[in-house]
């Protein structure tokens, strides 16, 4: 049995490698003769063709200077940190115990570089099929809406960094209730951040809920309110 359960379950994909999946999340600090570098660089390129095609898909009518835009708001290093946090990606990375008192568990940097060799390695082991299959459920469970103007306002994304900066850690979502009728429910969702709730908020759906309790948090912890 893989010791990386709670990650492929969370990815949707099971290793047949093990080797494989050590190296992905092994950081060079590490001190191995290997280190997830290689698969790093194997997965930007895949990742790239896979946001791309992605979009081209979902988008049929839209232009190339809008979908480079859109692209660029999902593949880049903040982008592939918070599909990372989302899977608690963190927990798994091989590290040194300097990195790990670094904070490196929640460092942006390390988080998208082992998520861009995840996804190489299952490019690797599988093929494009499935690695655009993990990569895009991924992608649609992370975000509410997939467009330029809800990507530039992810407050969950922006949170996740002003606490991992101050505080040294990311806040936790948890679900207050569930209430309504099931044609129109809404969730309550708080936010715990060194175990106080600093936010709640309800919304249509799940994410919808977050987003907001962020907002609200982030407000609070900026002072503007």
């Amino acid at each position: 049995m893989s010791k990386f359960k709670a990650l492929e379950k969370a990815l949707n994909y099971q290793f047949r490698r093990d080797d494989l999946i050590t190296e992905a999340l092994t950081h060079k600090s590490y001190k191995k003769p290997y280190n997830n570098e290689r698969l790093e660089f194997l997965g930007d390129a895949v990742l790239d063709l896979i946001v791309g095609e992605y979009l081209f898909n979902k988008f049929p009518k839209e232009n190339e200077g809008l979908l480079s835009k859109i692209r660029a708001s999902l593949v880049n290093e903040k982008g592939f940190a918070k599909l990372a946090l989302d899977i608690n990606l963190g927990k798994c990375l091989l590290i040194s115990s300097a990195e790990e008192n670094n904070c490196g568990r929640t460092k942006p940097s390390l988080l998208s570089n082992a998520f861009e060799a995840i996804i190489g390695a299952i490019y690797l082991e599988s093929d494009l099929q499935t690695a655009s299959r993990v990569a895009v459920d991924l992608i649609e469970d992370g975000y509410e809406t997939i467009d330029l103007n809800s990507l530039s306002k992810d407050f969950k994304t922006t949170l996740q960094e002003l606490t991992q900066a101050e505080f040294g850690e990311t806040p936790t979502y948890k679900m207050v209730r569930a209430f309504g009728p099931d044609h129109k429910k809404e969730f309550e969702i708080s936010i715990e951040l060194q175990h106080k709730v600093i936010a709640t908020a309800i919304g249509r759906s799940k994410k919808e809920a977050q987003q907001k309790s962020a907002e609200i948090a982030l407000k609070k912890l900026q002072g503007v309110e």
